[in-house]
């Protein structure tokens, strides 16, 4: 996949100004980078605290499948992110289900996917933000406490171009397997990454609570839970908390 990059000083979101891009024709490949966002969104309508020294960017896909396969690029995304963190800096980055990058139980990373689909698929906005050289400690205290950056974890700042184009490489690699329908492959990665199998958990989704000890993930990207009195529940989407 070839990469038509547009850079910005300041947005509101990268997924807003990818979308627009999308809508008015814009290919494959297109991303949108940005040093700062005044609007930056995480997952269930949350904020995400976007100052200089970020990495915040947003890639149009155009992946030939069902709207509903759509949560399949973001494990596609975990993997990337988490194996270019591995890459560049030997930091033991994992996965938190579903869409989460970790270093030392905390969040470095996360990933919003947006879907734009009649009955089939038009185009995912894939957004990513990464806190490069950020001081989390600025951050409001309820997120700070479960927040790092790469330089904190390092104890200096990184290369931000380099962080960009570590993780480009690595999204072109996995999501070349998830076209080639090698999302098995992808998987087996994530398995291997992930911060939340053989965890006790908690799930939070729209109409219930699910705890219980994440034993797996299925083919499509569900995590398998099993409760207390045995019972095994399928969680396709959701909110997860550690226990």
């Amino acid at each position: 996949m070839k990469f038509e990059i547009h850079k910005y000083k300041e947005v509101d979101s990268t997924n807003e100004v990818s979308k627009k891009l999308a809508l008015e024709g814009a290919g494959e490949g297109t991303v949108v980078i940005a040093e700062r966002q005044t609007h930056g969104r995480g997952r269930y309508g949350k904020t995400w605290i976007s100052p200089v020294g970020g990495v915040y960017l947003s890639i149009i896909l155009k992946p030939r499948i069902e709207p509903e396969e759509a949560p399949k690029v973001t494990f596609t995304a975990g993997v990337s992110v988490a194996k270019a963190i591995r890459n560049l800096y030997n930091l033991d980055a994992k996965i938190k289900w579903p869409n989460d990058v970790l270093i030392k139980e905390k969040k470095v990373c996360g990933i919003l996917t947006e879907v734009n689909a009649t009955d089939m698929l038009n185009f995912v906005i894939l957004g990513i933000g990464i806190n490069a050289n950020v001081n989390t400690k600025e951050f409001p205290e309820e997120i700070a406490k479960g927040a790092i950056s790469l330089k904190e974890a390092l104890g200096k700042e990184v290369d931000i171009e380099e962080v960009i184009n570590e993780v480009l490489n690595q999204i072109n690699e996995h999501y070349s397997l998830f076209k080639e329908k090698k999302f098995k492959t992808i998987l087996r990665e994530w398995s291997k990454l992930s911060a939340t199998l053989w965890r006790k958990v908690r799930i939070v989704t729209k109409d219930r609570v699910i705890e219980g000890v994440a034993v797996g993930i299925d083919k499509n990207g569900s995590l398998i839970v099993e409760t207390p009195e045995r019972k095994i529940e399928k969680v396709i989407a959701g909110e997860c908390f550690h226990l």
